[in-house]
C-alpha cells in the first residue's frame, strides 16, 4: 500500500481532531475493583441486579449487552455518562461525559457512587480504590463473553507462543480483569500537540510518585505493578505499543511515524474478531496477506485476510500519554485511587496544561531528578519501586514535586473555578515522599490489615 495513503490515514485519524478546537473538555474514566467482604468470588448475578436497579435509578438506557443478553454497558444520553464493566464483571468502569468544571463531574460520581455502592453493601459487597483488586486470587477472573472481550482474552494468553524471546512474560494474562487506572482525557489543541506529549512524558517519574497504588503480593517492591503487568504482556510485545515515549518526538511528522511503528494485533472481518501476531502498521499495510486464527463458535480456525486501510480503526495503543481519535490527549498512567481522592488526577493534568509553559520550564531545567544520566522510562520505573534511588535528594525531591503542583495550582486559579481544591491531596502526599500503596504497605506492616485499607480506600470524600 503506498505509504502516502498510510499517512494521510492516520494524520486524518490521530491529527485533524486535534485543529479547530475552541475549548478544553475533561472526559475521566474510573475504574474499581468490585470486592466481596466475605473472600468469596464475585457472583455476576449481583452485578445484572445492581446494572438493572442503576438504569431504574438514573435514566440510563442499555448500549452494550453480552452473549448471553446480560448487560455490560449502560448510559445517559444527556450527559454521555456511562457505567460499564472493563474485562470482567468485577471490574466495574464509570466514564463521565465531557465537562469543563470538575465540580460538576464530582458531584455526578459521588451520586452514581454512593447508589451503586448503597446496593452493593446488601450482599456484603463494595466498591474500592485500588489499582488492583484486592481479592484477585479469589475472584473468577472471566472475561465478559463477548467478541471483544473473548478477542482479548485469547490474545494475551497466547504469550506462551513466543516465550524465550525479548519479553520475560508474567504469568498473569487474565490481569486486565482485576487492574483498575484512573484515566483522564483532555483536548489538546494541535499547536501544543507535541509540546503536551514530550513534556508530560518527563512528568511520568513525578508521577509515579504521586499516584501509586496497585500491589501485587508477587512483587512486593513494586508500588504500580498495573505498569509491569501491561509491559510483560502480549501488550507489551512492541514495546510501542505501550508505555513511554523512548525519545522526544520532533513534530507532528514524527509523531505520526510513530504511530506507524506500533502494531496492530486484530481486525474484525465478518462479524468476528481475527487475532494474529502483532504487526507493525507499515508492515501491516505492505502484506499482501495477513494469516490469523478467529472463533467460529467452537473452536479457533486458522484464516488469511488482506489488509485494508479500514483496518487502522483496530490499532490499539495504550500509551501513558495516548493521541486518540477524538482529538484529546488520554492520560493512561494512573491507577485508580482512594475515592475520597477521586478527581485529584484530573485536577493536576488540567491544571498543567493550563500552565504548560511554566511547567516546560521547569522539567527542561531540572537538576534533581534528570541529572543522573537516567532516562525518563528508567526513571518511571525506579520511582514504581518502594525504594527510592540512593542518589536522590529527598529534600530537593519534595521541593520539585511541591513546585509542580504549585503550577498546577496556578493553571487551576486561571481557570477560575475553584478547583484547586482537589490537589490539596497530593500537596501531603509530596511533602511525605508516599502514596496510597506505600502507605497501605506500611500501615499493613506496622499491623493493619489489608480489610482496613480495602474500608478506608472505599470511602468518599
Amino acid at each position: 500500500m503506498n505509504a502516502e495513503i498510510i499517512n494521510r490515514a492516520i494524520y486524518e485519524k490521530y491529527i485533524t481532531p486535534t485543529k479547530n478546537k475552541t475549548r478544553r473538555l475533561i472526559g475521566i474514566e474510573i475504574e474499581l475493583p468490585v470486592v466481596n467482604l466475605e473472600k468469596k468470588p464475585v457472583e455476576e448475578k449481583v452485578i445484572f441486579e445492581l446494572s438493572d436497579a442503576f438504569c431504574r435509578r438514573f435514566g440510563f438506557f442499555v448500549c452494550g449487552r453480552d452473549m448471553y443478553g446480560n448487560p455490560n454497558s449502560m448510559q445517559d444520553n444527556e450527559t454521555g455518562d456511562n457505567l460499564s464493566f472493563d474485562c470482567c464483571y468485577s471490574n466495574l468502569e464509570l466514564s463521565l461525559g465531557k465537562v469543563e468544571n470538575l465540580h460538576s463531574v464530582k458531584r455526578r460520581f459521588d451520586e452514581y457512587y454512593s447508589f451503586i455502592n448503597g446496593f452493593l453493601g446488601k450482599y456484603n459487597y463494595t466498591l474500592t480504590g485500588m489499582g488492583i483488586n484486592p481479592y484477585y486470587n479469589i475472584n473468577h477472573n472471566r472475561p465478559i463473553e463477548n467478541e471483544r472481550y473473548r478477542m482479548l482474552y485469547h490474545h494475551l494468553h497466547s504469550y506462551k507462543k513466543y516465550e524465550g524471546g525479548e519479553i520475560a512474560f508474567h504469568s498473569f494474562p487474565s490481569f486486565g480483569t482485576f487492574t483498575s487506572a484512573s484515566q483522564v482525557q483532555i483536548d489538546v489543541f494541535y499547536e501544543d500537540l507535541i509540546k503536551v506529549i514530550n513534556t508530560f512524558g518527563r512528568l511520568e517519574p513525578f508521577k509515579s510518585l504521586l499516584f501509586s497504588n496497585s500491589v501485587l503480593p508477587d512483587e512486593p517492591e513494586l508500588l504500580c505493578a498495573r505498569n509491569m503487568l501491561w509491559e510483560r504482556s502480549m501488550q507489551g510485545y512492541n514495546p510501542h505499543n505501550i508505555g513511554m515515549y523512548e525519545y522526544e518526538l520532533k513534530d507532528v511528522d514524527d509523531l505520526v511515524e510513530y504511530i506507524k511503528s506500533t502494531s496492530i494485533y486484530c481486525v474484525m472481518r465478518d462479524g468476528r474478531y481475527v487475532n494474529f501476531t502483532p504487526i507493525p502498521v507499515a508492515d501491516y499495510f505492505n502484506a499482501d496477506r495477513i494469516r490469523g486464527e478467529y472463533f467460529d463458535g467452537e473452536s479457533y480456525r486458522e484464516t488469511e485476510f488482506e489488509p485494508r486501510i479500514e483496518d487502522l480503526e483496530y490499532l490499539r495503543s495504550f500509551k501513558f500519554e495516548d493521541l486518540t481519535f477524538r482529538g484529546t490527549i488520554e492520560f493512561r498512567s494512573q491507577c485508580t485511587q482512594p475515592i475520597y481522592d477521586s478527581m485529584c488526577i484530573a485536577a493536576l493534568h488540567i491544571g498543567l496544561l493550563e500552565n504548560l509553559e511554566a511547567l516546560r520550564e521547569l522539567l527542561y531545567s531540572d537538576n534533581v531528578i534528570y541529572a543522573h544520566g537516567y532516562s525518563a522510562t528508567e526513571l518511571q520505573r525506579l520511582f514504581s519501586k518502594r525504594t527510592l534511588p540512593s542518589f536522590l535528594d529527598r529534600e530537593k525531591l519534595i521541593q520539585e514535586l511541591v513546585s509542580i503542583l504549585d503550577i498546577a495550582a496556578g493553571g487551576l486559579e486561571k481557570r477560575g473555578m475553584d478547583e484547586g481544591v482537589f490537589l490539596k491531596p497530593l500537596y501531603e502526599r509530596a511533602k511525605t515522599l508516599s502514596n496510597p500503596a506505600s502507605e497501605m504497605l506500611k500501615g499493613i506492616e506496622g499491623g493493619k490489615t489489608l480489610e482496613y485499607y480495602i474500608e478506608k480506600y472505599s470511602k468518599a470524600g
